[in-house]
């Protein structure tokens, strides 16, 4: 049986890039959950359990991240996920958490997220950092939007656990200056 550890949510705000005040703070919000892994130390063919678990916490996590953002779901611009898996997991229980259910709640969450929602992972021990990759949620082609956000959390991963993060943004990069697709170009 899976349980939820604990859910840490941050905040992260850029008021001020290199020397340049910014004309609103720039932010991001990451949503983790730390939860036990039913799976670990052993091969289980049938990992529906943690697929289910996956749905859960996309709608729970997402709904906590855009909370704290303050803003309404469908004005997110960007989102990623990603898993450490603990010392006696596979990496296929961190996929089986990401990719088979988490998206549709989370894009439901947003309203929207017609791009790939970009995603990491790894197997690592207690304090680990993971980055968060970042992508534009309608289009994964703005570039502006190609970032990351770092979670670690003090006491997760255990050997059985696993920490299940998401992050989104109000915004992209501050003083995007790279080129490519902006988000004003979607759609046309």
């Amino acid at each position: 049986m899976t349980v939820i550890r604990k859910i840490v949510t941050t905040l992260e705000e850029t008021l001020i890039e290199g020397d340049v005040v910014l004309p609103h703070p720039f932010r991001k919000v990451s949503a983790v959950a730390v939860v036990s892994n039913s799976a670990s130390g052993r091969y289980v063919e049938d990992l529906s359990e943690l697929m289910d678990l996956g749905e859960q916490l996309g709608d729970i996590l997402p709904r906590r991240a855009v909370a704290l953002l303050g803003i309404p779901g469908d004005q997110v611009e960007s989102f990623g996920k990603a898993v450490i898996v603990g010392a006696e997991g596979e990496f296929e229980h961190a996929a089986a958490i990401m990719h088979p259910k988490l998206g549709a709640p989370f894009r439901a969450v947003l309203g929207k997220g017609d791009a790939l929602i970009p995603s990491a992972k790894k197997r690592a021990n207690i304090g680990a950092v993971i980055d968060v990759p970042l992508g534009h949620k309608d289009h994964a082609r703005v570039r502006s939007h190609f970032d990351a956000m770092e979670v670690r959390i003090p006491d997760a991963p255990k050997k059985h656990e696993m920490v299940v993060a998401i992050a989104v943004t109000d915004s992209g990069r501050p003083l995007a200056r790279v080129g490519g697709m902006r988000k004003e170009d979607i759609g046309q």
